[in-house]
């Protein structure tokens, strides 16, 4: 198999876009200078036969002294002016030909040179030089337009390059410390020969946490990647569903947790159908709230609401918890980012409110967060609303047990 890296042949003659320019002005000027040789030729031509003024018999004194028949030296004129015109135009439609198509493969040589500076750039690029730029300084015109467009491709490339980058850099730390302790249990139990039953089922216990603690990222991470890459496309499944009922599942499945830290649930759960995949409706829901319960503060509180209009269906995750800055709300949707900080140990792998995110995107819809006066957070999903019939609303205050 050949592989071409884009470049071609200097020294081979190819139907460059500057060659095709040169050649369309060319045909141009040509085709412009013959038509105007031929209006003068026929002009001349029906100019210089008035025969219909001239009687039969005519003659014309010539200064040399001559006597010819008016029709004779009428016919003589007319081929000689003709004659003249031709061979004269003919010249002129050359120079005009040779000058124009010059200056036209001049000119869009100059005019092309940003392309040229667009092809340089693409063909130096690479995941370390993303920082260049076209930065064209010339006409505001359509290749100002061109180089301009190829530089925010660039800014958003090196974004994207950045972002995988510190994406894989966090996974392969959040991995390896679950992997570095189960390493480490094990080689200090196996090395001390007075381990007896209770050290080892310490050690397995520990083990079994740090193994669940990777299981848990592991699947967080291809529950991230399925989404994202649903994202912009048709969904692999699309069914009617509801957000009230994930908030209901998400509820239950927290309700031991939030016991035990004394939180107070309110609750408004209105109908909010919508059309798409159900276990990722329902993950988007339990990420919400159980991001709620975790970063909030003991005898807190955490209210849900959902409701729809005729085009959209809400749910709204709030809570009490530490403060956090509006600067630091767009960071909380990227990956191993926890409350606006990065690994800072506390309990979680940071993927939660980006599955909600790549969820939404994948739904058509959007989340906003708003960081509340004294502390907490409020997150708001808004997704496209499924025609449906209403069904009772539910609303109900569940206090801390």
């Amino acid at each position: 198999m050949t592989v071409y890296d884009g470049r071609r042949e200097r020294g081979r003659l190819r139907p460059t876009l500057r060659l095709r320019l040169t050649l369309l002005n060319g045909i141009l000027l040509v085709g412009a200078a013959a038509l105007l040789v031929l209006l003068a030729w026929l002009v001349v031509h029906q100019a210089l036969r008035p025969s219909h003024l001239l009687a039969a018999g005519n003659q014309v004194v010539l200064a040399d002294g001559r006597r010819l028949d008016a029709r004779v030296w009428q016919h003589d004129l007319i081929n000689s002016a003709e004659r003249e015109l031709l061979v004269k135009g003919l010249v002129a439609v050359l120079a005009i030909s040779v000058v124009g198509v010059a200056g036209a493969y001049v000119v869009a040589g100059r005019a092309l040179r940003p392309l040229h500076r667009v092809t340089a750039t693409a063909r130096r690029l690479s995941g370390e030089t993303l920082d260049q730029r076209i930065r064209y300084d010339g006409a505001d015109d359509e290749v100002a337009e061109l180089a301009a467009t190829f530089d925010a491709m660039l800014e958003r490339l090196a974004g994207s390059f950045e972002s995988q980058k510190r994406f894989v850099a966090n996974a392969s730390h959040e991995l390896r410390t679950p992997l570095a302790v189960m390493r480490t249990e094990i080689d200090v139990t196996m090395s001390d020969p007075d381990a007896d039953v209770d050290e080892y089922r310490r050690m397995s216990t520990v083990v079994r946490d740090a193994s669940e603690r990777a299981n848990a990222l592991v699947e967080a991470l291809l529950v991230l990647a399925r989404t994202e890459a649903q994202a912009g496309r048709r969904l692999v499944r699309k069914v009617p569903a509801d957000l009230s009922a994930g908030v209901s599942s998400a509820l239950s499945a927290v309700q031991a947790e939030t016991g035990r830290l004394g939180l107070s649930v309110e609750t408004d759960l209105r109908p909010a159908p919508v059309v798409g995949d159900p276990s990722l409706l329902d993950r988007l829901a339990g990420n919400l709230i159980e991001n709620a319960v975790r970063y909030n503060t003991l005898r807190g509180r955490l209210w849900v609401r959902t409701y729809s209009d005729d085009e959209h269906a809400t749910l709204v995750v709030g809570n009490t918890g530490f403060e956090v800055e509006q600067a630091d709300l767009p960071g909380l949707f990227e990956p191993f980012r926890r409350g606006g900080r990065e690994r800072t140990g506390v309990r979680g792998s940071g993927l939660g409110l980006s599955i909600v995110r790549a969820v939404c995107d994948a739904h058509g819809g959007t989340v906003t967060a708003v960081a509340l006066a004294g502390g907490g957070l409020e997150v708001t999903v808004t997704l496209p609303a499924a025609a449906t019939t209403p069904v009772v609303a539910a609303s109900a205050s569940v206090p801390a047990r």
